[in-house]
């Protein structure tokens, strides 16, 4: 999901979406998953040369990406959708409203406590043995890029680079999710925890483990019925609350955390002893599942005395 709040990047979507062909564009590429620039053109009943713009501002506000088949003869273009869902946010900020924005790979955690079935992995080899929770201090971790456990935890120190009057106003927290089921099942519930400084601030029960077909950036040597892809997740704590996408999970606010810009702010991802549904959690990076993303971090602020 992408979540859209500044007024000129909405406009650029808004600008994206405002063509019949465009919006057709998207529709196919979300049934099919990808096609071929030559398929695409060939649904639609136009030429390449016709259809090309048009893909090109979808790509331009990363609607659609476009990769190139290297295994076919040729240089095959191929398009994919690049999103399922997006949100738009118009509700009014002031001229001193900022945001600071960073990333981490999974394997960036600074704490974990982890329990079998377990790993990591970067995009070219499995760290160490699976199911074996040393590895998971590896010195190789950060450059991991999917993490797995069936309980336990990993925690991250939140980028936070902002000036140091400034007051804290929302916390958003975007990452791609899943269960851990050994192999892998579409039906295995996990209560995912989240906290925040040890605050706990709300719980989301993910479906499954899902590897019913590879993720469209799961590398091609991966185990096929190992965990593929997850559901991307937008976290966000805000004045009024703490919510998953724009569904309301609890009443912590972003007020009550009483942070400020020199507070050290630890985010963990928990499947506690206590949880209903003991799942397990996995955490897919940019060379894995479907949406090409670290753990991305976004930190709005207000600079007014």
């Amino acid at each position: 999901m992408r979540y859209i709040r500044n007024p000129e990047e909405q406009l650029e979507v808004f600008s994206a979406l405002g063509s019949e062909i465009r919006v057709q564009i998207l529709k196919l590429l979300t049934q099919k998953g990808r096609m071929s620039m030559n398929d695409l053109a060939s649904a639609l009943g136009v030429t390449n040369g016709a259809l090309t713009p048009h893909v090109r501002k979808l790509e331009s506000c990363n609607l659609v990406r476009i990769n190139t088949d290297l295994q076919g003869h040729g240089n095959l273009k191929i398009c994919e959708p690049n999103i399922d869902k997006i949100l738009f946010d118009f509700s009014r900020h002031g001229s001193s409203q900022n945001e600071f924005r960073s990333h981490l790979r999974v394997g960036q955690y600074s704490r974990c406590l982890i329990y079998p079935t377990c790993g990591l992995s970067t995009s070219e080899e499995i760290l160490g043995e699976v199911d074996d929770a040393r590895y998971f201090t590896h010195p190789r971790r950060f450059e991991a890029d999917i993490l797995w456990f069936t309980k336990g935890y990993v925690e991250y120190l939140i980028p936070c680079v902002i000036p140091k009057d400034a007051s804290i106003t929302q916390i958003s927290i975007s990452a791609e999710l899943s269960s851990e089921a050994p192999g892998s099942n579409a039906q295995w519930p996990s209560d995912i925890h989240f906290y925040l400084n040890d605050i706990p601030i709300g719980m989301w029960t993910s479906p499954g483990d899902f590897a019913d077909v590879q993720g469209l950036f799961t590398p091609s040597w991966w185990f096929s019925n190992w965990n593929q892809y997850g559901l991307l997740k937008t976290l966000s704590i805000r004045p009024d609350g703490t919510y998953m996408d724009q569904e309301k999970i609890s009443d912590i606010s972003i007020n009550q955390l009483q942070l400020n810009p020199r507070t050290p702010m630890y985010f963990r991802m928990a499947v506690p002893d206590t949880a209903r549904h003991i799942g397990g959690l996995t955490i897919f990076g940019r060379d894995f599942g479907n949406y090409n993303q670290d753990i991305d971090f976004r930190i709005s602020y207000d600079t007014e005395k």
